[in-house]
């Protein structure tokens, strides 16, 4: 088997617990003078259809520049993407961003992808979930990445087309045999069993007290090159496939789309909880926003993203099984978003700009397969990029 690896050189030449450390208690709207679109799933423009049909999705022109699977930014000599990929998950409800006056995370803005997905909790006011955030590491890796957490199920269906390591603390048992029941896509490597190892530490500095006991979700760091040399052997040649459709800035489907300077995505139905995105015309990025202000890691760096992609899908607050069948309810309940098999809407923004259409995704190891709304492929701009998963109700909105 002729791996990615190989076809870019030539190019260039010529549960197991829970949570080991703590796992606690559309429509298109009319554009008006402000000139904000608002977008949902319940319908489209007149003549432009919802419903992703698989007999007519459109095959994209290969692309053979030798790129980045995960960036598309094409390779330089020298570069060599023939090793493990690393996901790792990372604390993101407003409690575990700030401790004591100190920014808790580090080392997002060095990932490739970046998933921000529900994360099963109810910790808003209005008792809804907040979100997790994944970084995806391959092209380059973080020195070191803090608060890691704990997995969810969506994990699977999103990592698996890429292959290698999950860094995590853990996860309750039924959600560790559903992760575990898919080795042949990846391996998770927790807290528990790679501290000895030196792949995670402790920042004792954000360690806190609560109830009597220590509390340690804001503390655990890892460190995703050792995850990634510590990965199996068939996981060494790191992702064979392009996780998105990749083109040159040129060709990208936003170089003819709608105006998105201000994208906004709400993650909460019952009250104002929204993520959103600025684009900086002069330094040529989205800057990323929380709910409650700008998105900041250690050292007041600010989170920024050159591609923001809005996957709208289906939760079901239940289980599944390691056979793919879900259900509702039950004890200790995850969001599990239907993507398997699945199919529904999607945003794409780059450069000021948006367009949309459908997705779909086969098996759990198949990547996204995305159509615009005229009926052609998606094509994507290189560099990194921020997937929003807040559910297919969400109405999304961008402002010129």
């Amino acid at each position: 088997m002729v791996s990615l690896a190989d076809i870019v050189r030539s190019g260039l030449d010529k549960g197991r617990q829970m949570d080991s450390i703590s796992r606690r208690t559309v429509m298109l709207g009319t554009i008006g003078a402000a000139g904000v679109a608002v977008v949902g799933c319940s319908s489209q423009p007149p003549g432009q259809s919802v419903a992703p049909d698989a007999s007519s999705t459109p095959t994209p022109t290969a692309d053979t520049t030798p790129r980045w699977p995960l960036t598309g930014v094409p390779l330089a000599a020298g570069d060599d993407p023939a090793h493990s990929a690393v996901a790792v998950k990372v604390a993101d409800n407003e409690r575990e961003h700030i401790h004591q006056g100190m920014l808790v995370q580090q080392g997002i803005n060095e990932a490739d992808i970046v998933f921000v997905e529900n994360d099963g909790y109810s910790s808003l006011p209005s008792g809804e979930a907040g979100t997790r955030l994944v970084p995806i590491y391959h092209s380059k890796f973080a020195d070191a990445v803090q608060a890691i957490r704990s997995m969810r199920p969506v994990d699977a269906a999103l990592f698996s087309p890429i292959t290698g390591v999950i860094g995590d603390t853990g996860a309750f048992r039924w959600v560790m045999d559903y992760m575990t029941s898919f080795p042949d896509y990846y391996v998770s490597i927790d807290y528990a069993h790679g501290r000895s190892k030196g792949y995670y530490s402790i920042n004792s500095k954000y360690v806190f007290t609560y109830k009597g006991g220590r509390i340690y979700d804001k503390a655990v760091m890892c460190y995703p090159a050792k995850l990634s040399q510590a990965a199996p052997k068939r996981f060494k040649q790191g992702p064979q496939q392009a996780y998105f459709p990749w083109a040159n800035e040129a060709e990208a489907s936003t170089a003819t789309g709608a105006p998105a300077n201000k994208v906004k995505v709400p993650w909460a139905q019952k009250m104002n909880w929204t993520m959103s995105y600025t684009w900086n015309d002069k330094k040529q990025t989205y800057e990323r926003s929380m709910p409650w202000g700008p998105h900041l890691l250690q050292g007041k760096e600010r989170v920024t993203t050159d591609n923001i992609l809005v996957i709208l899908a289906p939760i079901t607050y239940g289980h599944i099984n390691t056979k793919g069948k879900i259900s509702a309810g039950g004890a200790h309940p995850e969001p599990i978003y239907h993507l398997i098999e699945g199919s529904g809407s999607f945003y794409y923004a780059h450069g000021g700009k948006y367009v949309q259409g459908t997705w779909k995704k086969g098996a759990i190891n198949e990547p996204f397969q995305f159509t615009l709304s005229d009926g052609s492929p998606l094509k994507m701009a290189p560099g990194r990029t921020f997937v929003e998963l807040p559910g297919d109700k969400t109405k999304v909105k961008f402002t010129a």
